[in-house]
């Protein structure tokens, strides 16, 4: 990557400098979070309510719209807007509970991110108001009406947006230095009509004051100064100046729990957290807002009206020292930033030629770089409840994340997204960890350490898996996450690798793979049952409960995953064995340790006689059920489950192994003293291209039987991907007999109609982006091996020969056409949405949904969720260097 300005200060951040100290870091919903549910039955969708969060003042964390702050959230900054038509600001951002959608909870709006640098240094997301009074009830009432069959009610579906009676509204940020913030907030009226529009710079501190903890006389505390001015003085930060540009006038209250609205009790204040609402909305009473111009949040007050088709700006600027003229050379300096961050993506993208994908990539990346969150979660003090604050239920004590009271949070941590998921996701969270690695590499090796530290992974070595409940479990994907972010780090910088980092992470890694050895393979059989994992009614049972009638799950993705990490283990314990030799002992325990999985697969019991993952009569992988009378049973669902064992695949070059002496020996030792695991995986005495070794669950025939099911149209392969579930169980559900009942798997190609984990996840037939990219990163290590030589029909029964390259490209092509628009100027995740295809305000922007439709790409689930879709980014990158490989070969030639 170039020297440019913005790889500078990247640089500079490495030695500690603060240019990343302010982002985006605020939620877009605090509310409805486990970690603000005090209730005594867990309840957190109804403890804070959407109606309450105006009123009540936040324990551990903040929420905006466009929301910006430091790194630990202390001094928050986020825009408020009122079309003159609403009961209240448009303060956050709406969307439905779990219980209130046929779906499960989505946030209800139009908003897109569609720029951001690593550091910050300019961002810029759109949000788009409707100008007619926003649809809440409207929304709830057909939303309730809709049952599982029915598709989730959109805020396009109400016909808000249908006359273009809306404002477009940019949010943009540029630092000028480290704390030094420009904002331009830019109103278009897309409207046939002039329109009026209150515009609310906020700024406040999270309230740290209320809970018992500090004294009063640390209470930050803002003054304005006439109608230009807020002074905002922390006494961890200082002082800093809030400079606004023409405002009507300064409004301040305290960002502290309206108890009066809320539960009818007494205000600790005259002026609390609702005030500036109640004034804007309420007719301007001064009542509800300090005349003295000083309090804990504060906001400046714009009221425009914006012509039909035209727009209006407010300047703003946040910065640590006194200036004369803040908004002096102001859009100057935004277009510098703008100048840097395009400098620092055309190097990135400089393979990508189509300009349609360069702008799908960098949105992706905005998505990625925008749904960090200052994090903050002390579960040992959430348990016992605060000094100042009501004792929480004494059955708190032992309920929801009650085992984890050693996990202190306080960290920036890349989010799934910023609405439906304001929390991280373990496994979701390595996923993130490789198109962040390309803008950012220490950002991402940085997400990966914070979740092993030991204020995260339980004692036991368990990685806790999300808020709801730290204990679930999750795939172990960070091995090999780890070693993507290493790899790519590495060749970023000219092939020199951070060692130290992945030493670091092994140590941490290898608790927690004992933790799996030891919880979810307890008859000692090298088969594992991790639970759900992550894929959620994936199966015939709710896996993330026990089995009816006493009978015992071995999985075949759980035994596939932990095949996958011995060999992930393997290869960074090879990788620092070549620095510090002393490692090769632990590569050759995960060498054997993997064979003893292989073995485990191919016989459970590890005799001939027992039943085998692996179904010769279908030619797939099957999760296996012990009932108990002795009777096991292949639970024959041709899932996703059942291509896993696919990702356990690794390569190793014998000319690192012969660096390696005394793990060279061991390997050579153990192949040859125990054939029968050794036929069962690998060819480590047939080199395969460039002499490369494999080491893999599947050999030559599975993995043919394996791609000839995935890349059949009539069952994985979509032309957007692969499926989770084969569609040959739309014409042929899966059905299992139990006790008079029927249990049955059928194929749902969108929503789930099933309420298994609340009815709001489907991995019974979408398109999935994690599992789809470690599919094309799986084929590409099988090429790497195989070359050119090992051809496969892509797709099943077209007669079409390819190589494995070929078909890893197809893939990966197909998945990126969900975005890209198709000849028609159409793009597959709108589906028939014609707002969203043929609009010039909407068609160029891209949301990143959860999953896709198996069928035709359409997006579902959560929609804007770029956490684990933006390995998209990854993909156009991919497959852009594959495309200029051939045509740089061609240069050369004619040279």
């Amino acid at each position: 990557m170039a020297n440019g300005a913005e790889k500078v200060r990247l640089t500079l951040q490495k030695e500690n400098k603060g240019w990343k100290k302010w982002g985006p870091y605020l939620s877009e919903r605090q509310w409805g979070t486990v970690r603000e549910d005090y209730s005594n039955n867990g309840d957190a969708w109804n403890y804070i309510t959407h109606e309450m969060a105006r009123s009540k003042a936040y324990r551990w964390g903040e929420e905006g719209i466009g929301g910006f702050s430091d790194n630990k959230q202390h001094i928050c900054m986020a825009f408020s807007f009122w079309n003159h038509r609403d009961k209240f600001l448009k303060e956050r951002l709406f969307g439905l509970t779990n219980r209130e959608s046929n779906h499960g909870e989505d946030v209800k709006e139009m908003y897109y991110y569609l720029d951001s640098t690593p550091t910050h240094s300019y961002m810029r997301m759109l949000y788009k108001y409707p100008q007619q009074a926003f649809p809440y009830e409207k929304i709830r009432q057909e939303s309730a009406r809709r049952g599982k069959d029915d598709p989730e009610y959109e805020i396009m579906d109400t016909g808000t947006f249908a006359a273009d009676e809306y404002f477009d509204i940019d949010i943009e940020y540029a630092k000028a230095d480290q704390e030094d913030v420009l904002m331009r907030v830019t109103v278009h009226n897309r409207g046939p009509e002039d329109a009026p529009i209150t515009i609310l710079p906020t700024i406040w501190f999270r309230n740290t004051w209320s809970w018992g903890y500090e004294a009063f006389n640390y209470k930050p505390m803002m003054n304005g100064i006439a109608n230009r001015l807020i002074e905002v003085t922390h006494r961890k930060h200082g002082k800093f100046n809030l400079y606004l540009d023409n405002a009507d006038e300064l409004l301040f209250c305290e960002n502290e729990t309206n108890f009066k609205r809320l539960y009818g009790t007494p205000n600790a204040t005259a002026y609390p957290k609702d005030g500036i609402n109640d004034y804007v909305v309420g007719g301007c009473s001064t009542s509800t807002i300090n005349p003295n111009h000083i309090g804990t949040k504060a906001a400046g007050l714009f009221t425009r009206t914006v012509k039909a088709g035209e727009s209006i700006s407010i300047r703003l600027r946040l910065v640590n020292h006194t200036i004369s003229e803040p908004f002096g050379g102001f859009d100057d300096m935004f277009a510098k930033r703008i100048r840097e961050a395009n400098e620092f993506y055309d190097e990135l993208q400089k393979d990508v030629k189509e300009p349609d994908l360069c702008s799908i990539q960098r949105q992706a990346y905005a998505g990625m770089l925008w749904n960090k969150q200052f994090y903050y979660y002390n579960v040992y003090e959430w348990l016992k409840g605060d000094p100042s604050q009501p004792e929480p239920a004494y059955g708190r004590k032992w309920g929801r994340n009650s085992g984890w009271r050693h996990l202190y949070s306080a960290n920036l941590i890349s989010m799934p997204d910023k609405w439906e998921y304001p929390w991280f996701a373990a496994w979701d969270l390595a996923f993130h960890c490789i198109p962040l690695a390309r803008v950012d590499a220490d950002f991402a090796k940085r997400q990966l350490e914070i979740l092993l530290r030991e204020y995260y992974m339980h004692p036991n070595g368990q990685i806790p898996a999300y808020e709801w409940n730290f204990s679930d479990v999750n795939p172990p994907v960070h091995a090999w996450a780890t070693w993507k972010v290493y790899e790519i780090d590495r060749e970023q910088n000219e092939g020199v690798g951070d060692v130290e980092f992945l030493e670091k992470i092994f140590h941490k890694l290898l608790l927690n793979f004992t933790w799996w050895v030891n919880q979810k393979d307890d008859t000692g059989n090298n088969i594992f049952s991790g639970g759900f994992l992550g894929l959620d009614n994936i199966g015939v049972f709710d896996r993330s409960t026990p089995m009816p009638f006493g009978g015992k799950l071995e999985q075949a993705d759980a035994t596939g995953w932990m095949a996958m990490y011995t060999l992930n283990m393997l290869r960074i314990s090879v990788e620092i064995s070549l620095k510090k030799p002393v490692y090769q002992d632990m590569a050759s325990k995960f060498f054997e340790h993997f064979l003893h999985i292989a073995g485990a697969m191919e016989a459970i019991g590890g005799n001939a006689s027992s039943i085998s993952l692996w179904d010769e009569d279908d030619q797939f992988y099957h999760d296996v059920i012990h009932i108990p009378n002795g009777q096991s049973i292949l639970l024959k669902v041709r899932s996703i489950v059942g291509l896993i064992p696919l990702f356990a695949v690794e390569i190793l070059d014998p000319q690192m192994v012969d660096k390696l002496p005394i793990f060279k020996r061991r390997v050579e030792w153990v192949l040859a003293n125990r054939p029968d695991l050794a036929r069962l995986i690998s060819r480590w005495f047939e080199s395969g291209k460039g002499e490369n070794r494999l080491l893999s669950i599947l050999r030559g025939h599975r993995m043919k039987m394996i791609l000839k099911r995935m890349l059949d149209e009539q069952e994985f392969l979509s032309d957007y991907g692969v499926r989770a579930l084969s569609k040959y169980h739309q014409d042929n559900p899966y059905k299992f007999y139990i006790n008079g009942e029927v249990l049955q798997v059928d194929y749902t190609p969108a929503e789930a109609l099933t309420d298994i984990m609340g009815g709001n996840s489907n991995w019974r037939g979408p398109i999935w982006f994690p599992l789809n990219y470690l599919i094309f990163d799986s084929l590409m290590k099988f090429y790497t091996y195989y070359g050119d030589e090992f051809e496969v029909e892509y797709p099943t029964n077209s007669g079409n020969l390819t190589t494995i390259h070929q078909a890893a490209m197809g893939i990966a092509e197909r998945l990126i056409n969900i975005f890209r628009r198709d000849e028609q100027e159409r793009r597959a995740v709108y589906g028939e949405d014609e707002k969203l295809q043929t609009d010039p305000h909407f068609r160029d922007h891209i949301l990143f949904y959860e999953y896709f439709h198996g069928d035709n790409g359409r997006g579902c689930g959560a929609n804007h969720q770029t956490g684990w879709t933006g390995l998209v980014a990854e993909l156009i990158l991919k497959t852009a260097q594959a495309r200029a490989v051939p045509e740089k070969q061609l240069m050369m030639e004619k040279e």
